[in-house]
């Protein structure tokens, strides 16, 4: 048996493709009846039109970490956070999940790790590809998916979102059994 399904590439990544992302993830939310959607976001404003697109959906919104950018800086302004909270959003900041310590090394002695490898790797079909897996085991292991239910997540390559997947979440514990069960949408690329 076979299933034919639906991709859609976009000609340029990044955030001129955050409408059409939105509205593809949710028709296919509402086809295959997925309650929850989970995205980046480093200012709060893809969220913020998340909110008014995805409507009757649970979000979750994962930030960048606190240092990400320069120390003690976090780039996520807190009054968004709380308008994000009162409009039921959950919101989560977490490290990335191929980053972390991982990182460290890269920088301290030049060398890359797992963590970096294997970001890398998910990196061959795009930076989006990357983020849709990190986000949700980051919002697993805050407590924010459930085990087992099917989601929609989405990343994006420097602001905004691009890349729309099916998965069921697990923790990072765990990554070895995730599976994406449909690919929406991410950049085709040019070279």
């Amino acid at each position: 048996m076979s299933v034919e399904g639906r991709i859609v590439y976009f000609e340029k990544p990044g955030w001129r493709c955050t409408e059409e992302v939105l509205a593809i993830c949710k028709r296919r939310a509402d086809e295959r009846g997925i309650k929850t959607a989970v995205l980046p976001s480093a200012t709060g404003s893809t969220a913020m039109r998340a909110v008014e697109v995805l409507t009757g959906m649970k979000l979750v919104v994962v930030t960048v970490h606190t240092g990400y950018a320069r120390a003690n800086l976090q780039s996520f302004p807190e009054a968004r956070r709380r308008e994000l909270i009162d409009k039921g959003v959950s919101v989560v900041t977490a490290p990335h999940v191929f980053g972390g310590l991982s990182y460290a090394m890269l920088d301290m002695y030049g060398t890359a790790t797992l963590g970096v490898d294997m970001g890398n790797t998910l990196r061959t079909l795009g930076q989006g590809m990357k983020v849709v897996i990190e986000c949700p085991m980051a919002a697993m292991d805050a407590g924010l998916l459930t085990w087992g239910e099917e989601i929609i997540s989405m990343g994006g390559t420097n602001r905004g979102v691009d890349t729309a997947v099916t998965l069921k979440p697990v923790h990072v514990r765990d990554f070895f059994s995730l599976r994406i069960n449909e690919i929406l949408c991410k950049p085709l690329f040019d070279n």
